[in-house]
C-alpha cells in the first residue's frame, strides 16, 4: 500500500509515517519543502527506531505548499498516477502569532494544492488533518457533522483552518475524510513534545510559583473555559486506525477527549505534576466579559496598561491573544470518532495520568531558560563587581564566586587585617580581589572611598550593598539606648544609599547596571527583638522600590534579597542561635548568585514570601505568630553579663524548625 504525506516532518506528521511504516508492505513517500541530506537522514533515523523504515521503503519529494500543484513536476505525477491508495494532508501553520498571510499561504492555498493534486494522480482517498479550531469560538456543543454553524473566526488562524475545510468539502473530487484533533500535546508515554504551544504556555508561571512558595500553601487561580486536551500519540493512532476502516468517506472525526477538563482544573493537575501549590481558589475569567468590548479596546491603548500587559505576555512567553481562548465556550461531541474508535481499543488517556510526563519532558528539554546563558561567568566575566563587606562572611564566600566566575572583584571592608587576609587566601586559590578599606557608616571615609574607586577602577556594573549591622534586643530595653537605632540606621541605610548614589549615574548613562541590596527575612515576617534591625532594611527596600520606578527604562535594575538567618560573625553572640537551623555563609552567597544571573525584583525562600502573604492577608494571626516567638525565646545576653545561655526546651526546638530561617 502506498502513503503520500504531507507535513510529514512535523510533531504529529513524522509519528504517523512511522505509524504507517509499520504495516506490512506498506511505502510511503513524504513531500516537503527544502530536502537536504542531513533532514532526510535525520528523519529516516527517525522513522527507523520507531517503526521498520529504510530507504526502500521511503520516497522523498521536493514541494512547496504555496505553488500550484505544490511545485512538483510533470514526471514525478506521473510515476504516482493511479498508484496512491491513501493522501494524509497534515501539512499547515499552528500558530496563533503567525503572520496572517503566511498563515492564509500555508493553510488555505496550500490546501486547495494538495486537494488538486490528489485529483492530478488520481489518489483513492484524501485524508484532512485539520482542527478543533475550525469551529471558531462556537457558543455550546459542536459536533463532528457541523462546520457552518462555526462562530466567531476572527482570528487568522481560526479562519484558516475553517476555510481549508471548505476547500476539501467543496472541491475535493476524491473521497474524503476530514480529522478535528483537540489541542495537541505531548506523548502520553514519554511527555515527549517538539515546542512550546497550548498549556505549556503556562508552565513557566507554574514553575515560579514553585521557587517562591511552599507545594502545601493555598493560592489563587483563574477558571475558564473546558480545554480539549489530546496526547499526540493518541491522535497518530487514531489517524491510521479511521483511515483504513471502510465505509467512513465523507464523514469528520473529532479527536478529542469525550471529558475535557476546565482551565482550572488543568492548572490545578500541571501545578501537583510539578509539586507547585495547586490554585484552590479560582477567579471565573468570564467575570471580565462584562467590560464592553470598546471600554476593553480604550484601556489596553493607555501607555501604562499596555506596557504591564506586554510585560507579563513577554516573562511567560505568551503569544498575543493567547489569554481570549482561556474562556472557550466550545464543546466537542466525538461520537461517530468513538464509535470507529472502540472496537481497537483506542481512547484517550486520562490527562492526571500523564501531566507529569508533560512536565517533566518539558522542564528537562523545552524550557526556554535551558537556552539561555544562566551561568554566573555568561553574566559576570569581564565586568565590575564591588561588593561591601566583602573581607569575611556573606561578602567573602560571594567574592570568591564572582572572582572564580572572571569578575573584577572589588571588596570593600572596615579591618584591613581582614582585607588583606581575604586577597591572601584569593591568591592562594588564584583569584584576585581589589581591596579597599573604609567604613561606609561614616560620610568622611565613604565619600573618600568612592572618589578613590571612581579614580583608580573601571565603572561599577554590579553593585551589591552586603555590609550591615544587626541587634537583637527587644523595644523595652532600647529606651535609653536611641543611638542602637542611629547607628543601624547609618550603616544599613545611609551607607548602602550613599553608595547606590555614587554608581548610579554612570549605570544611568551607560543604561546598563544591577544594585543588589542585601535585606532580611525579618522585613517580611516583622521579627520582633529586630526593630532597629527591620526598620533600617525596610527603609532601604523601599528607596530600592522607587528607585527601581525611576530607572526601569534606563537599564538600571535593581534586586532586593531577603535572607534568612545565616550562621556568620554577625550572629554568633547569639548562643540560642547554635540550636537553629541556619544557613552557612556559601548558602547565602548563592541567593545572591542566584540575584546576580536572573536579576529579579526580590529573591527569598518560601518561609519568608509565606510570611509576607500571612501579613498581608491575616495580620493578627501573624502577629500572634511572632508575639509567641518572642515570649518563647529569651533576650541575648547583655554585653558583659551571662544569660540567653540555657539548653533549648522541646517547645523551643520545634517552634524553631516550624519557622526555619526566621529572626527569633
Amino acid at each position: 500500500m502506498l502513503y503520500l504525506v504531507t507535513g510529514a516532518s512535523g510533531f504529529i506528521g513524522k509519528r504517523l509515517v512511522a505509524a504507517l511504516l509499520a504495516r506490512p508492505g506498506s511505502r510511503v513517500a513524504v513531500i516537503l519543502r527544502n530536502l537536504g541530506e542531513k533532514r532526510q537522514a535525520a528523519l529516516l533515523g527517525y522513522w527507523k527506531m520507531n517503526g521498520k523504515a529504510d530507504a526502500r521503503r521511503v520516497t522523498f519529494i521536493e514541494g512547496d505548499l504555496t505553488q500550484p500543484g505544490l511545485g512538483i513536476d510533470g514526471a514525478t505525477i506521473a510515476k504516482f498516477k493511479g498508484k496512491v491508495d491513501h493522501l494524509f494532508h497534515l501539512a499547515a501553520i499552528y500558530d496563533l502569532a503567525a503572520d496572517p498571510k503566511v498563515v492564509a499561504q500555508a493553510n488555505v492555498d496550500g490546501t486547495r494544492h494538495v486537494v488538486q493534486l490528489a485529483a492530478a494522480i488520481g489518489a483513492r482517498r484524501f485524508h484532512h488533518v485539520s482542527s478543533v479550531a475550525a469551529a471558531g469560538l462556537y457558543d455550546g456543543v459542536f459536533r463532528e457533522d457541523m462546520f457552518d454553524e462555526a462562530e466567531k473566526l476572527d482570528h487568522p488562524y481560526f479562519s484558516s483552518k475553517h476555510e481549508a475545510e471548505r476547500i476539501v468539502r467543496q472541491d475535493c473530487t476524491v473521497p474524503w475524510r476530514i480529522y478535528r484533533p483537540g489541542l495537541v500535546v505531548g506523548d502520553s508515554r514519554t511527555g515527549e513534545m517538539d515546542k512550546i504551544d497550548g498549556p505549556y504556555y503556562f508552565f513557566k508561571l507554574i514553575q515560579r510559583m514553585r521557587s517562591i512558595l511552599p507545594p502545601w500553601m493555598p493560592t489563587i487561580g483563574f477558571e475558564g473555559g473546558r480545554i480539549n486536551l489530546v496526547p499526540v500519540d493518541f491522535v497518530v493512532a487514531a489517524l491510521d486506525h479511521i483511515a483504513h476502516v471502510e465505509g467512513e468517506d465523507g464523514r469528520c472525526f473529532h479527536l478529542t477527549d469525550p471529558h475535557p477538563q476546565r482551565v482550572g482544573e488543568i492548572m490545578g493537575i500541571l501545578s501537583r505534576a510539578a509539586h507547585a501549590p495547586p490554585p484552590i481558589v479560582r477567579i471565573n475569567a468570564s467575570l471580565l466579559n462584562f467590560i464592553p468590548r470598546g471600554v476593553a479596546m480604550a484601556l489596553m491603548a493607555l501607555t501604562p496598561v499596555r506596557r504591564i500587559r506586554d510585560a507579563i505576555v513577554r516573562d511567560l512567553g505568551l503569544p498575543d491573544g493567547v489569554l481570549t481562548y482561556v474562556n472557550c465556550p466550545t464543546r466537542f461531541d466525538s461520537r461517530d470518532a468513538e464509535r470507529v474508535l472502540r472496537p481497537a481499543g483506542i481512547a484517550v488517556p486520562a490527562f492526571p495520568d500523564y501531566a507529569w510526563r508533560l512536565w517533566d519532558y518539558w522542564e528537562r528539554h523545552l524550557d526556554p531558560d535551558l537556552f539561555v546563558d544562566r551561568s554566573l561567568n555568561g553574566r559576570v566575566a569581564g565586568r565590575v563587581v564591588l561588593i561591601t563587606g566583602g573581607s569575611a562572611g556573606i561578602g567573602k564566600a560571594l567574592a570568591f564566586k564572582v572572582a572564580a566566575a572572571g569578575a573584577r572583584t572589588i571588596i570593600v571592608g572596615r579591618d584591613a587585617e581582614k582585607l588583606d587576609a581575604a586577597c591572601a587566601e584569593a591568591r592562594s586559590r588564584g583569584l584576585e580581589f581589589v581591596p579597599y578599606s573604609a567604613d561606609i557608616a561614616n560620610p568622611a571615609q565613604c565619600q573618600e572611598l568612592v572618589e578613590r574607586i571612581r579614580a583608580e577602577q573601571p565603572p561599577v556594573d554590579i553593585l551589591v550593598n552586603n555590609a550591615g549591622r544587626s541587634i537583637r534586643r527587644s523595644i523595652e530595653d532600647t529606651y535609653e539606648r536611641f543611638h542602637d537605632y542611629e547607628r543601624t540606621m547609618q550603616l544599613n541605610y545611609f551607607g548602602c544609599l550613599r553608595m547606590t548614589l555614587a554608581f548610579l549615574p554612570p549605570m544611568s548613562q551607560r543604561r546598563s547596571g544591577h544594585v543588589i541590596n542585601v535585606s532580611s527575612i525579618g522585613v517580611l515576617t516583622n521579627a520582633p527583638r529586630f526593630s532597629a534591625y527591620v526598620a533600617s532594611k525596610s527603609a532601604l527596600e523601599a528607596w530600592t522600590r522607587c528607585a527601581a520606578s525611576e530607572f526601569l527604562d534606563r537599564g538600571v535594575q535593581f534586586t532586593t534579597v531577603s535572607l534568612p538567618l545565616v550562621r556568620t560573625a554577625m550572629t554568633a553572640p547569639t548562643r540560642l542561635y547554635d540550636q537553629i537551623p541556619m544557613l552557612s555563609a556559601e548558602e547565602a552567597a548563592d541567593l545572591l548568585i542566584d540575584a546576580i544571573i536572573r536579576r529579579p525584583v526580590r529573591v527569598a525562600t518560601r518561609t519568608g514570601v509565606f510570611g509576607q502573604v500571612i501579613h498581608a492577608l491575616l495580620p493578627r494571626v501573624a502577629q500572634i505568630i511572632m508575639n509567641t516567638s518572642f515570649r518563647m525565646f529569651p533576650d541575648s545576653a547583655r554585653h558583659g553579663a551571662e544569660g540567653g545561655t540555657a539548653p533549648p526546651t522541646a517547645d523551643q526546638i520545634a517552634f524553631a524548625q516550624l519557622l526555619r530561617g526566621i529572626h527569633l
